[in-house]
Formats: structure tokens, C-alpha cells, sequence
């Protein structure tokens, strides 16, 4: 009856992100998506996709829900409205979060997403 979907983000779906966005992020996804999935840089990559989908809000019978975790995940980083910059470094900060939680220096890292953008030099010329 719907796609197949999954509680969180499934690791699989990683490659099919591959070519949605620019050079860097193709570069993250294929570095990310050949680790075993309990790598830490895997775990990162999935709480970050876990952020961005808001899969803590989705539930059964949800439109995201029935749409399915790919179709989901492929929106979710199309639309995402930062660049690659802010992907990375979206991926970085939640990476950091993650070791120190793993090494008993911080909270469990929420799976909301908290995220400013970086400003180019373009948007700061005045006309």
C-alpha cells in the first residue's frame, strides 16, 4: 500500500542522494555512504538526514509517511535552502556532536534540526 518506509532515515538511501546537489556534497555522500553503518561518520551522516527529513515527526498515515524515507530524503535535500557549504558543515557540527556524546563529554545530540547559514561575500555588496 505506501513506499517502503522506516522509523528513521534508512542508510541505504544515502547513494541515492549522490547527485542531487553540487561536487562537495557528491564527494561526502560517496566518502559517507561506503562505511559500515555504524562508522561514526555514518552515524553523523544519518542524524543529519534524520534532522533535515524531520523524521521524528513522521508517523504512520503521515504524507511523508506514505510518500516513503527516499522520496522523503530526496525532497528533503533538494529543498534544503542552504549550499553545500552549509550541508558540510550542517555534517561536521552534528559529527562533533555525535563523538562527544560517544566519548561522555556531552548530551545525547537531539534530532532536531539547529542550523544557521553561512552568509556569502556576495550577499554582503551593496549595490
Amino acid at each position: 500500500m505506501y513506499p517502503k518506509a522506516e522509523i528513521l532515515f534508512p542508510f541505504p538511501v544515502a547513494r541515492k542522494l549522490r547527485n542531487l546537489r553540487g561536487e562537495k556534497w557528491a564527494e561526502l555522500v560517496d566518502r559517507v555512504a561506503n562505511l559500515p553503518e555504524t562508522d561514526p561518520d555514518a552515524l553523523a551522516f544519518i542524524l543529519m538526514m534524520i534532522r533535515i527529513n524531520n523524521c521524528l515527526k513522521c508517523y504512520s498515515g503521515s504524507y511523508k509517511f506514505m510518500r516513503g524515507c527516499e522520496a522523503c530524503s530526496i525532497q528533503g535535500v533538494m529543498q534544503f535552502k542552504g549550499e553545500d557549504e552549509d550541508l558540510i558543515a550542517l555534517f561536521e557540527k552534528t559529527k562533533e556532536e555525535l563523538e562527544a556524546y560517544l566519548e561522555g563529554e556531552g548530551p545525547p545530540p537531539s534530532g532536531v534540526l539547529e542550523i544557521t547559514f553561512q552568509t556569502s561575500s556576495q550577499d554582503n555588496t551593496e549595490e
